[in-house]
């Protein structure tokens, strides 16, 4: 988990964050391991690897709003780490966990987009679940990064630090 890398990717926390204590927690997040480059989730959905780690989503506002982990997975014989774990998002099969049933709580909270999903549903017929999903998720426009560990004893540890770090800044895990 060792190995900060300090970069632009990791200074916008400086820029964005009037409170001060955010700031300090924020830097000792980016201090913890060597994260990736900010990518739009779709990107980071992609680019991710299949090893397991520690990732955070933020806002383009440049807010963590949560962190996550993903560990060795191989149910089809391929490990899946990072990318496993961002694609189940991506495809809409993580909407009953982790990031996936935020991103739905919080859609399903929002007036706007629960009528403009029924009014889909009035002139193009029923969505499957896994595509409301999929819809929450890309509808808060947010960004990823990760950072790759040696197991996923090690992701569960560098998540459990994030998010001891960023609860008290309005983190959405629950």
């Amino acid at each position: 988990m060792a190995g900060v890398r300090q970069d632009e990717d990791m200074t916008w926390l400086r820029a964005t964050l009037s409170d001060a204590a955010a700031r300090a927690a924020y830097q000792e997040v980016a201090d913890l391991a060597e994260w990736s480059s900010w990518l739009p989730f779709e990107d980071a959905r992609r680019a991710a690897p299949r090893k397991p780690g520690a990732y955070l989503v933020r806002e383009p506002t440049g807010q963590i709003r949560y962190a996550g982990r993903a560990g060795e997975r191989a149910g089809s014989g391929r490990p899946q780490g990072l990318y496993g774990r961002l694609s189940a998002y991506w495809s809409g099969k993580g909407a009953v966990s982790g990031f996936g049933e935020i991103a739905l709580d919080r859609a399903l909270a929002d007036p706007d987009w629960v009528e403009q999903q029924l009014e889909r549903l009035r002139t193009s017929g029923p969505k499957r679940a896994k595509e409301w999903a999929r819809d929450a998720v890309l509808r808060l426009g947010l960004e990823v990064s990760w950072a790759v560990c040696a197991d996923k004893e090690d992701a569960r540890l560098l998540e459990s630090r994030v998010v001891a770090l960023l609860r008290p800044h309005d983190l959405w895990n629950k």
